[in-house]
Order: C-alpha cells, then sequence, then structure tokens
C-alpha cells in the first residue's frame, strides 16, 4: 500500500533523466514536497517515443470513463502488480504506459521509509490519458504495490514497487511482445531492505500543494 508520499529532493539533486525534456518553468518554480497524497498533481517520467517529463494528477482515470468526476467517487491510487495483467482497467496501461514517480521516501502508519543516503528513489507506476468531448486530455497514474520485504512487513502487508536507477527506459518503453512484458516482472517482485531505512514520524508531516498551483498544471 502507498498512499503518501515525499519529494524533498531539490531540483539540482534530482535524476538527470527526469530533467533531459521537463515542462518549461519548472527549474525556476520548483519546491520540495513533505506530503504528497492522492488526487494530488505528481512529477513523472513516461515514454511515448522518448522520456519525458509531465505532471499527472495520482489518481487512475480510466481512457473510457464518464464518471471519474463525480463527487466523492474514489479513483485508484494504488495497483497491484501480480494482478495488473489481469484488470481490465490496468491491462492496457500495464502493456504501454507505465510511468515512474519520483520520491525521497513514503509512509506507511507512523513511520517514514527512505534510504540511508537520503537518494531519491523510483515508485513504478502505470498511467492513463482521458479525453473530454471537447478535446481536452488528463493524464493520471497510480503506484504499483507488492509483497513487502522484512523492513516493511512488521508495518503493513503490502509496499511500493520501486525501480532501481539505470533501468528508467527499460521499464517505461513500450514493449514489443508478451517476452518483454514478462522481463519487467521481476522488477515488481519486491526489493532488498539493504541500504533503506524505516523512521518514526513523531510528528504528521504538513500538507503541501507546493509549485504546481504555481505552474497551473
Amino acid at each position: 500500500m502507498c498512499s503518501r508520499f515525499e519529494l524533498k529532493t531539490k531540483f539540482d539533486k534530482l535524476p538527470k533523466i527526469l530533467k533531459q525534456d521537463y515542462p518549461s518553468k519548472l527549474e525556476q518554480k520548483y519546491e520540495t514536497q513533505k506530503l504528497i497524497r492522492p488526487n494530488d498533481p505528481v512529477v513523472v517520467i513516461k515514454n511515448e517515443g522518448k522520456i519525458q517529463t509531465t505532471f499527472m494528477t495520482w489518481g487512475f482515470i480510466s481512457p473510457w470513463t464518464q464518471q471519474s468526476f463525480k463527487k466523492g467517487r474514489p479513483r485508484p491510487f494504488n495497483a497491484r502488480s501480480e494482478t495488473v495483467d489481469e484488470k481490465k482497467l490496468f491491462s492496457g496501461s500495464w502493456k504501454y504506459k507505465r510511468c515512474l514517480i519520483p520520491a525521497s521516501g513514503f509512509f506507511e502508519k507512523k513511520y517514514r521509509i527512505r534510504k540511508k543516503n537520503y537518494d531519491t528513489f523510483w515508485l513504478g507506476g502505470i498511467w492513463s490519458k482521458w479525453t473530454s468531448s471537447d478535446g481536452a486530455e488528463l493524464e493520471s497514474c497510480c503506484i504499483l504495490t507488492t509483497e513487502p520485504n522484512d523492513l516493511v512487513k512488521p508495518i503493513h502487508n503490502r509496499m511500493p514497487v520501486v525501480i532501481p536507477n539505470g533501468f528508467e527506459e527499460q521499464w517505461t518503453e513500450q514493449v514489443k511482445n508478451a517476452n518483454e512484458l514478462r522481463g519487467l516482472i521481476p522488477m515488481m517482485m519486491g526489493w532488498s531492505s539493504s541500504g533503506w531505512i524505516k523512521e518514526e514520524i513523531k510528528k504528521k508531516p504538513i500538507d503541501q500543494m507546493s509549485f504546481f498551483k504555481k505552474l497551473n498544471y
């Protein structure tokens, strides 16, 4: 399960691949975020022929839906990696629209899980593009989850999929066949807790919408 995470990395320390092709004004307006929640806008890298940084809503909107904007209607913010290829809602995105979401930590109950060296890491996700009747487009995403490792298991029965550095293009590119798709499965089957730390949070993080409002994304 992943329902809260943070991105406290300063702009100059963000992964280089995230800054190859990014929206205008991002460098000047960027601010760190102490708490990111479902339905918030998030920074994402996707690949539609090339890797590109963009902004999406965290909460999956089906491309064929007509009801996701009804008040109170929940949007999936997580998808189980074990069944993502079987669910009609997610299978198309799993095949053609995988994404990566940068984070510096994620929260479970009263704990923050992060790398010991504070490095930014990639949350593995899938995304979708919804188009309105007048042609307006809205991109949204959700985070994949997997079985917990020995660090997370004492506090939760799920944890987010973390994609290792260096596999950004392999994860996000559109695959040509089922064999290539199956080659991604080992990345989702958990990650080693070596180099990670779990720390108790004494004070609840303050909600922040940060720079997205300024950028009008």
